[in-house]
Formats: C-alpha cells, structure tokens, sequence
C-alpha cells in the first residue's frame, strides 16, 4: 500500500509509521504547524523520518491558527493535567484539527496516486476527542474515496486499541520513545511529567514495560 502518514512526533505517530514500514508500505510522511505550543514535536517528527528514510513534509497552516485557537494548546491558558478522562482535557481540544489535516494529507495522496491516508487515533481518544471517533474515520473514509479519482481510503489500524496496546506493539518493534518521539503539551525543554499526554504516555509506557517484562520471564 502507498499512504500518506498523518505524523505529529508522538508516541502513536511514531508507533504506526514504524508498524507501516515492518509491512513494506511505501510511506510518505505529513506534519502540521498550526501554532501548537508543543511544535517541538516537529523535530522528533523530522529526526525520525530522516532516520528511517520517510520523505517528509512540514505544512504550515499557523496563518489559520486565530480561526481555530479556541484549545489551550495554541493559547496561554494554563494546560490541564491529570487524565484525559477529566473534563478538564476538553480544553485541549484543536477545533476540527484531524479533518483539516486529513484533507490535506488526501489531496497530497491524490496527487501522487497514492492510495490511503494513515492516521494514528486509539479508542482512549474517543471521549473527548470527536475526530478520533470510529464514527468520524468511517465517514471520511467514505467521504475521501468517494472525492478523489484515486479512491484514497483512511488508514487508522489503532482505532479499536488504547494506548497501552500502542505502546506494546511499539516496544516489540524496539521503538526508543525518548529519542524517537515528543510527548508534552507544555512547550517546555523538558516534558513536564503531569501533563494529560505525558500522563498518558508513562503510564501506558510502565503498562507495557512490565507486560513484556513478565512474558520474557
């Protein structure tokens, strides 16, 4: 399969991009500044890339940040920390960020006759996130295959698994998170360690070590 890969530098991105490339999928890889706080993510996105040999591309879209910077990602506001269960965690909430940048990634794909966008949304996504639903990557994937001549369908393999069974797949893959990926909201030099990403991160990071840990046993 050639597919166009939604890559923002964190864990999950960089978890399918490796589980794409085991499969011998011809990969391109897309990130997106939008004015994130975190833009630091893009470095881990580009170093990894240039790692493993995936042509990527960086799309500026901060000149359309004002009409979608109602998220605490983009303002000062402060960053809540906890878990994404909170509802606190809405206000990390990018308006319509994965149908913008699944658009672009489709007309790329399309351009190049390419067959799939990848995108890397997991079922603990779904409560507070509306475009990682199964619901949403159904009906865009109907939506882009019926669009474009290409008949370019939505690649998103994570969709009914969490982040934990992310993180496993990853580790047995011998993905190095720390060097390979960015994880914290905060924008700061060092990840934060409270934030709900990072939360998430170490706790599904712990799961997973310990999981192997006990079947290599």
């Amino acid at each position: 399969m050639k597919a166009v890969i939604i890559l923002s530098g964190g864990l999950d991105s960089t978890t399918l991009l490796y589980y794409m490339l085991r499969r011998e999928h011809s990969i391109k890889a897309m990130s997106f500044n939008y004015g994130q706080r975190h833009v630091k993510e893009l470095d881990y996105a580009k170093k990894v890339c240039k790692k493993l040999g995936v042509e990527h591309e960086v799309v500026d879209i901060r000149n359309i940040g004002k009409l979608i910077s109602n998220s605490s990602l983009m303002g000062k506001g402060k960053i809540p920390e906890g878990h994404y269960q909170a509802e606190s965690m809405k206000s990390t909430v990018v308006p319509n960020r994965n149908m913008i940048m699944l658009s672009i990634a489709i007309g790329w794909a399309e351009n190049m006759k390419y067959e799939a966008v990848a995108i890397a949304n997991h079922s603990g996504d779904h409560a507070i996130y509306p475009d990682c639903t199964p619901k949403f990557i159904e009906l865009l994937d109907m939506a882009a295959n019926v669009g474009t001549y290409q008949g370019i369908n939505i690649y998103a393999p994570f969709t009914d698994i969490n982040k934990n069974d992310v993180a496993m797949l990853g580790l047995g893959m011998g993905i190095d998170y720390d060097k390979d990926s960015w994880t914290c909201y905060k924008g700061l030099e060092v990840a934060c360690g409270k934030c709900g990403s990072c939360t998430e991160r170490k706790e599904a990071l712990d799961y997973a070590k310990n999981k192997l840990s006990k079947t290599n046993s």
